[in-house]
C-alpha cells in the first residue's frame, strides 16, 4: 500500500476553498480545480517505498505486471488505465466532447504526420486514446450533457423572444432531429463572431429576465444566464442551449461517453476516466476551437441524461455501472465499528477517503507497521482527502467509519 502525494491543477475555472476543505489545507486565494490521482504524465502521483518520492508513471513502468496484474497488463498494456480525480468547479468548464477510440487513433496518427507538437495551442489529440468519463457528486453538483429534443429546444428559444434566435427555432422544429441539431450548431460555431456577439448578449439578456420569474424553463434559463456571465458574447452560449442540463446531489452520478457535448458547470465531484487528454472543444474557452474536427466527432443524438445511483453488492460496495472496462468507480460508506471488508486483490486500485477516517490493512502477510503507506507496510490510515495505490496482488481488507471511493478495472 502506498501513501499518494498529489498535484492540485490551478486551472481557472477552480474553486479557491472546495478541495482545500477536503484537504484540510489553508487556501491560497488561488483557483484550485483539479486534485489528479494515478499515473498520468501531465501530472502523475508520487510515492515513497523508502528512497525518496517517486512518480508512480515510472515505478508502474518499471514493473508493470508487478504493479498491475497480468490480468490487467494483457488488457490494457503496460499503464495503468485509468486517472482519478477530484473536480471543483466554481465556474463553467469548456463545452467539450471526446472522441471515440478509433477517431482517437486516426486524429493522433494524422496530427504525427503533420508534425504538429503534442503541446501545440491547436493539437487536438494528445494522445491515441479515448476518453469515456464518469463524475461522482460530492456536493450538489450542476452540468450539461447531451442534447435535448430539439423541439423542447425550440420552446426555449421562442420564450427568449430574440429576433436572430427564430431561424434556429424554425430549424429544429423543421428537420429530422439529428440534421437539426447539426446544422444550428454548425451556423452557431461559424458564424462571425461579432455579429454571433450581439445574439449571445440579447439571448442573454433575455435569460437573466426569465430565468428569474416562475416560467415553465425559467431554471434553465438561468442557468444559461450564468454561463453568460462568465463568458459573454461567447458563442458557445448557444451551443449550450442545446445541451440538458442536468443537476446532481451528493451520491448520484453521470457517465459520459464518446461524442456526448458536455460541460460542468459548479460543484465539487469525484472523477474517474480513462487516461487520456483528448478534448474538442466547443466554446466557453479561450482555446482552440477546431469546428470542422468537432463536427465529426459529435453525435447528434438527443436524449435524457441518465443519472446513475450506486447498485450495492452483497459485501456492502456500491458500484457506479459504466460500460467501460478501463475504469470501475465503487465506494465503500463504512459506519464506526462495522466489520472489516476485504477487497479484491486481482486488480490495482486508487482509494480515496472523502469523509470520516478508513484504515487499511494489509491480508497478505505485510509485516512492518506504520501509517506512511510504506514499503510492505500492514497498516495504512486515510483521512478525509487522503489517496492511496494498492497494487494488484496486495491483500486488503478496511475499516474504520467513513467513505472511501475505489477506483479499479474490470477485467
Amino acid at each position: 500500500m502506498d501513501l499518494l502525494a498529489n498535484t492540485v491543477r490551478p486551472y481557472a475555472w477552480g474553486s479557491t476553498t472546495a478541495i482545500p476543505e477536503l484537504l484540510g489545507t489553508e487556501p491560497t486565494g488561488e483557483p484550485q480545480a483539479e486534485l489528479w490521482m494515478g499515473a498520468h504524465p501531465g501530472a502523475p502521483s508520487r510515492i515513497d517505498r523508502g528512497a525518496g518520492e517517486t512518480p508512480l508513471s515510472e515505478v508502474i513502468e518499471a514493473d508493470p505486471e508487478g504493479e498491475l496484474g497480468a490480468e490487467t497488463v494483457r488488457a490494457f498494456g503496460p499503464r495503468l488505465p485509468f486517472l482519478l480525480k477530484v473536480l471543483a468547479a466554481a465556474s463553467p468548464l469548456s463545452l467539450q466532447v471526446h472522441p471515440d477510440l478509433v477517431q482517437a487513433k486516426e486524429g493522433f496518427a494524422d496530427e504525427e504526420e503533420r508534425g504538429i507538437p503534442v503541446d501545440a495551442p491547436h493539437r487536438n489529440y494528445k494522445d491515441a486514446n479515448h476518453k469515456p468519463e464518469l463524475i461522482c457528486a460530492l456536493t450538489p453538483f450542476t452540468g450539461l450533457c447531451g442534447f435535448r429534443r430539439p423541439a423542447e429546444t425550440a420552446e426555449l428559444l421562442d420564450a427568449l423572444d430574440v429576433d436572430r434566435l427564430k431561424p434556429y427555432a424554425d430549424i429544429l422544429r423543421a428537420r429530422p432531429e439529428d440534421e437539426a441539431l447539426s446544422e444550428v450548431l454548425t451556423a452557431v460555431l461559424s458564424a462571425e463572431r461579432e455579429a454571433m456577439a450581439e445574439t449571445v448578449d440579447a439571448a442573454a439578456e433575455a435569460a437573466r429576465r426569465l430565468g428569474s420569474g416562475d416560467g415553465p424553463h425559467a431554471p434553465d434559463h438561468a442557468v444559461y444566464a450564468g454561463i453568460a456571465d462568465h463568458y459573454p458574447g461567447d458563442p458557445g452560449v448557444l451551443a449550450a442551449m442545446l445541451l440538458n442540463v442536468v443537476r446532481l446531489e451528493p451520491g448520484e452520478a453521470l457517465y459520459l461517453g464518446a461524442g456526448v457535448p458536455h460541460a460542468y458547470l459548479d460543484g465539487l465531484g469525484v472523477e474517474l476516466m480513462a487516461n487520456s487528454d483528448n478534448v474538442l472543444r466547443c466554446g466557453l474557452t479561450p482555446k482552440h476551437v477546431d469546428v470542422p474536427e468537432l463536427l465529426r466527432v459529435v453525435r447528434f443524438e438527443p436524449a435524457e441524461p441518465e443519472v446513475l445511483r450506486p447498485e450495492a453488492t452483497p459485501d456492502g460496495e456500491e458500484v457506479y455501472a459504466t460500460p467501460v472496462d478501463e475504469f470501475r468507480l465503487s465506494r465503500h460508506v463504512l459506519a464506526p465499528g462495522s466489520a472489516p471488508r476485504a477487497l479484491d486483490d486481482r486488480v490495482p486500485q486508487i482509494l480515496l477517503c472523502t469523509d470520516g477516517e478508513i484504515t487499511l490493512r494489509r491480508t497478505d502477510g505485510g509485516t512492518d507497521a506504520g501509517t506512511d503507506g510504506g514499503p510492505g507496510g500492514a497498516e495504512l490510515v486515510l483521512g478525509k482527502g487522503r489517496s492511496a495505490f494498492v497494487r494488484a496482488g496486495e491483500g486488503v481488507e478496511i475499516s474504520g467509519g467513513g467513505t472511501l471511493f475505489r477506483a479499479t478495472v474490470a477485467v
